[in-house]
This record gives C-alpha cells, structure tokens and sequence, in this order.
C-alpha cells in the first residue's frame, strides 16, 4: 500500500504548515478503495505539533511526517509542493529511499540538490555503461601502443631514421586531430553510443589493415595510420557525452578515473603482449588480434548499451529516478553556441591546459620503449616490460585520485577548488620527476622516475578531465572536443619534435620542453579554471 502525502503552502500568518494526505495519482488508480480506506486511517492519526515553516525547512516536515505513516505501511510516497522533483518512495525492508530531492520557496537548495538520495542495493545498469567504456578505451590504447613497440622491428625491415619514426608515430595524431570537435558535436546530437560504437568499428577495421599498408609504402602507412586515429578521435568525446547523462554528479570523478584507466591498462597489456606476440608470430600479429577484439566488443555494446538512461529497457525505475535527479536536464541540441563557448575562460583554461598536459603524456606514451631501447641499452621484450610498469602506477593513481575528490566534494569542498588541486598535482608531480630523469642513467632510477611522474599525471583525470561537464553537461561532448584538439595538436607536434630533437640534440632537451609547458599550465589552470556550471 502506498500513500501521498502533498505538504501544503502555509495555512497562518504563524508559518506553520498544515500537512495534507492524499492518494498518489498512479496507485489510487490501482486500487482507489484500499488506498481511500489508508488515506482516512492515516489522517485520523494525531500528528506531533510541528515547529514553525522559519524553524524547520519544509523538506523535513514532509520527511517526518512520511516517516511516520511509513511505519503503518508498507511503503509511503510523498511529494512536496515546491514541485522541483520533491519526490521520494519510502518502503517496505527490500526498498530504499530512491529519490528525495526537495524544492519549495522556503528551501535554500531551490529543487534538485537539496537532500541525499539513495537507491536499492545491487548492479546497477550505469556500471554496466561504465565497465563498457572501460573497455573500449583499453582497446583504444592497445590498438594505439602496439605501433611503439612494433616500429622497432619494423624500422629494422625498411630502415628508417629516427626523424621517419617520428612521422610515423605522429601520424596516428593527424587523424585523431580532426575528429575531437566533430566527434563532440556528433555526440551532443545524434547520441554517444551510436558515436562511440562507430568509432570502434572505424579504427579496429584500420588497426587490421595496418601491416598491409606497411608493405605497399610509406604514405599508404601515414595513411591507414591517420584513419586509425579518426576512429579514435571521437572516443574521448563520446564517452564524456554518455557520462554526463549517465553518472551522478557525486560519482563522476571515480567513474570517469575507472574509463580513463582503461586507456592505462590498455597501455600496459599493449605493451606486455605486443613483445611476445612479435617473437612468436611476427610484428604484424598484434595489429590483427589487437583489431579483431574490437569488433567483438562492438557486438557486446550492441547489445547492452543504451544512450541515456530513459532510452534504456534494463533499468530499473529507482536508478532512472536516482539519475534523473542527480544529473542536469539535458535538451536536444539545435545549435552549437561556438562565440560563447569560447568567450569565456574557464574553455580557454581547458584548451591551454590540455595542450600542456598531451605535450608531455604523448611523448612518454610514444617514445618510453624507444627511450629504453636506446638510452639504457634494453631489447625488445625487456623495453615492452618496463614500459608497462608507469601504467600501472598510473591505472592505480587514477582511481585513488578520482576517490579522494569525489571524497572531498562530499565533505563540502567547493568542486573548483578539487578540480585545482588534482590538476596541480596533475602537472607539478611530472614536472618534478621529469627533471630528475635527465640527470639519471640507470635502469631502475629511470623506471622509478617514470612510474612518479605518470602516477600523479593520473590526478589529472580528477581534474581537467572532469570539468567538462562541470561547465557545461549539455556541451561536456563538444566542450571535450574543444580541449583535446589542442591535446591531439600537441601530440603530433611533440610527438614529431622529439624525433627531430633527437638527430641533433638530447633527450634531457625533450624532457625539458615538457617541464616548461607543465608549468605553463598548472598557472593557467589556477587563474581561469572553475568547477562551476558556466553554460545552460
């Protein structure tokens, strides 16, 4: 049996509220004579004299006097009359509260924010989207990697110098670059699954194709490589889409920290697999097997995934509730604001910030194994081994960092000021260890300070890569494709200028240019970043 319970405007000029019991709409319809015959019985019972509407807020009035009759019935169902989503179902012992967000004009909160909610225990579908995003970012970073360990035997095949490994290596990124703002602009319109799925199928078909274009020449390699990185391209901005519909604003740092770890643990298992995979069935083994797992996560996100939360048949009605109320409404998009997006600061601030950020991260991602290779002396397998080792530090770092701003956020910390902190240490710590690998030349001072700095690089996901959609949930997909063509842009420059640093110079140089720009951004960040909501 369920009941409404509608708390009323004030009936005095004392305040006090006056509470009204009537049955909720939907089951009254159900079963008008039992719910008549508990909605008199209910309003017969002698309720305590309430404190005045100035004493009290009007949201604990209804939670009180619903939790009373709820210990009559089985289940109670009350709405405040503020009508800002004031609902919440009281229940029986395999029920929670599932809602309970309340909004009146004497409320502070205003609506949606206002009170804790919880849900029942149990998988809940959002996590399934989740691990599926974890899992499509792991096969976007393997599928990436593979080439760094690769293009050592493949450089030996068709002897090439340090300055066309470079190319090679960069041209992943000429792709890649032009589809992060189209990528966001696809998503915000026609739906992260069907962006993301797509994405997939484009850059596991082109992983595959990869060691014919090899054979034939130079530019058909530039090429197929280039495609790989228009599949990729959308990923970042597509995932962040379906995020922002699907995760709570309370859970968004520790869930985005797991996806992005999938790029780290992508890493790792590339790097882990490719060296043995060579030595057994030859170079061009990793780029079929690595390929083909994409196609068949494709048929399993088919299957499962669902654009936004109403969209999906599998949920349960309290996650959608749950969702709906601790998300931003979000409205189909007609058009794309491009002047406001970039007249304010806080977009500036992510696009300087991502630039600084990639210069560093793409060069580590790109050249550590050649840094093993030709540095320390180390073979293939040994260099595939000890590339794994930052990533996993960095997997590790990635979900501790995104727990412990979560964490703040629910002590009361502002969201900007967390947003800042992980972020700064997101550029001070690899700057820091960067310079000191300079100075170092054995292999275990060199791992050690690659596994430091790519660990509290990993902060950086509980950062900048999280106030997309703190500035603007409905534009989080564009506002990402935005940021990380600037990310992607200092990927094929930083990428392509170590090679060329390399023939003339030394690799203390290339570890100081990314120091200097670490540092560029950890001032910009503070200075114009926020954790506000900046855009409707």
């Amino acid at each position: 049996m369920r009941l409404g319970i509608t708390c009323s405007q004030p009936a005095s000029t004392s305040g006090r509220e006056d509470l009204l019991v009537r049955p909720a709409p939907r089951l009254a319809a159900r079963s008008p004579a039992r719910v008549a015959a508990a909605a008199a019985a209910a309003a017969s019972l002698p309720l305590p004299a309430l404190p005045t509407a100035q004493q009290m807020p009007r949201r604990r009035i209804c939670l009180r006097a619903a939790r009373r009759l709820a210990r009559l019935t089985p289940h109670a169902h009350f709405v405040s009359s503020g009508g800002e989503g004031g609902e919440a179902a009281l229940g029986s012992e395999d029920s929670d509260v599932v809602g309970g967000a309340f909004g009146s004009p004497l409320s502070s909160g205003g609506g949606a924010s206002g009170a804790a909610v919880r849900e029942k225990a149990g998988w809940q579908r959002r996590w399934t989207m989740v691990a599926m995003c974890f899992v499509a970012f792991m096969l976007c970073n393997m599928d990436r990697v593979n080439m760094s360990i690769a293009i050592l035997p493949i450089s030996q095949q068709f002897q090439w110098s340090s300055a066309t490994i470079g190319l090679v290596q960069s041209s992943f990124f000429w792709g890649y670059l032009l589809t992060q703002v189209a990528g966001g602009v696809w998503a915000d319109r026609f739906g992260g699954k069907r962006v993301l799925g797509l994405g997939v199928v484009w850059w596991s078909l082109a992983t595959m194709l990869t060691p014919i274009a090899a054979r034939i020449s130079l530019p058909v390699l530039l090429a197929a490589r280039a495609c790989m990185g228009v599949g990729e391209g959308v990923a970042m901005p597509a995932m962040n889409n379906l995020l922002s519909k699907w995760v709570p604003v309370r859970e968004r740092s520790r869930s985005l920290s797991l996806v992005y770890s999938g790029m780290y643990t992508g890493s790792m298992l590339g790097l882990a697999l490719s060296p043995q995979m060579i030595a057994s069935w030859g170079w061009a083994s990793v780029f079929y097997i690595f390929g083909a797992a994409g196609l068949v996560w494709y048929l399993w996100w088919g299957r499962q995934a669902a654009a936004t939360p109403a969209e999906d048949p599998r949920i349960s009605e309290g996650e959608l509730r749950y969702i709906t109320r601790n998300t931003a409404a979000s409205r189909p998009l007609s058009a794309i604001p491009w002047r406001l997006l970039l007249s304010k600061p806080a977009t500036w601030a992510l696009i300087i910030s991502h630039f600084c950020h990639n210069w560093g991260t793409f060069i580590l991602l790109t050249w550590m194994p050649t840094y093993y290779n030709q540095v320390l002396g180390l073979d293939l397998k040994s260099s595939g081994f000890f590339s794994v080792l930052p990533w996993v530090t960095m997997a590790i770092a990635a979900n501790v960092g995104g727990w412990i701003a979560d964490s703040l956020v629910e002590r009361g910390w502002s969201v900007t000021t967390v947003r800042k902190l992980m972020q700064t240490i997101g550029f001070l710590g690899p700057a820091f260890f960067l310079t000191q690998l300079g100075n170092i030349t054995t292999v275990k001072g060199a791992v050690a300070c690659m596994m430091a700095a790519q660990g509290l690089d990993a902060f950086s996901q509980s950062g900048l890569y999280s106030n997309h959609a703190d500035i603007g949930p409905r534009y989080a997909g564009v506002l990402l494709g935005l940021s990380n063509t600037a990310g992607v842009l200092a990927g094929v420059l930083g990428t392509a200028a170590t090679g060329f640093i390399l023939q003339n110079g030394s690799w203390k140089q290339v570890w100081g240019v990314a120091v200097a720009l670490y540092l560029v951004g950890t001032v910009v960040w503070n200075l114009f970043a926020t954790g506000e909501k900046v855009f409707d």
